[in-house]
């Protein structure tokens, strides 16, 4: 019981009511803790995560995203225990089975931070649309030039700390903005960082709710905007 003591999985939600049960029902299989924080959803999202043996955090509005897992953040790290943190979308794209890959790679002591990449094995990104695509390769390039950081895959909510790493960041960017915030402080801090390869499965739910011409647009201007 001492991994699940150690590891925390920080799920942020925001209207996630459809989907959150399935998400949180694979999880909950995991030797984790789980928190999930509903970033002031006015679905069912809050709940729906009530029914699963996880904490459950909420915000009296909607913050978004990044205020959402800095909030995890600072809860998981009140127990002294924690040396892991694990940040997991909400929205049903991410596999369970990604989860001891990125953990077993800061096990090694080799690394602060473990970023998931589905875009170091041709395959990894399931059903994902070109806009998409094109999209997360520009911001490949602009973290490159703004950060110095060589990732495959800027834009990837699956992704794990060492409890010494997490205390350091500080999320205080919100929308798609806290993922260019986190990699630039990696940068600032020096970290010690690697990519392993995961798999992003694209539904349909996920696929109306984020391969918008709207997102596409939103993840280029923050990550512009944060660096101006």
């Amino acid at each position: 019981m001492k991994e699940r003591a150690n590891v925390w999985i920080v799920v942020p939600a925001y209207n996630e009511a459809q989907v959150i049960g399935e998400v949180l029902n694979q999880l909950c299989q995991l030797p984790y803790n789980v928190v999930v924080v509903d970033d002031g959803s006015v679905d069912h999202t809050y709940q729906r995560a009530l029914d699963f043996p996880v904490t459950v955090l909420r915000h009296v509005c909607n913050l978004g995203q990044g205020a959402a897992l800095q909030t995890g953040i600072e809860y998981a790290l009140l127990f002294p225990e924690t040396e892991f943190i694990v940040t997991f979308d909400s929205d049903g794209q991410h596999g369970r089975d990604s989860i001891a890959q990125l953990l077993d790679s800061l096990k090694t002591g080799n690394y602060d931070v473990a970023l998931g990449s589905r875009f170091l094995r041709r395959g990894d990104a399931v059903n994902i649309n070109l806009r998409k695509q094109l999209t997360l390769k520009l911001a490949i390039l602009l973290t490159r030039i703004t950060t110095g950081l060589k990732l495959t895959d800027t834009h990837n909510g699956l992704r794990a700390f060492t409890a010494k790493a997490a205390a350091q960041i500080k999320i205080k960017q919100n929308r798609m903005a806290h993922a260019s915030e986190i990699l630039s402080q990696i940068s600032e801090l020096k970290l010690r960082y690697c990519e392993i390869p995961v798999t992003i499965t694209y539904t349909e739910y996920s696929k109306v709710k984020g391969q918008k011409i709207v997102q596409s647009i939103n993840i280029i201007w923050d990550m512009l905007r944060s660096h101006l």
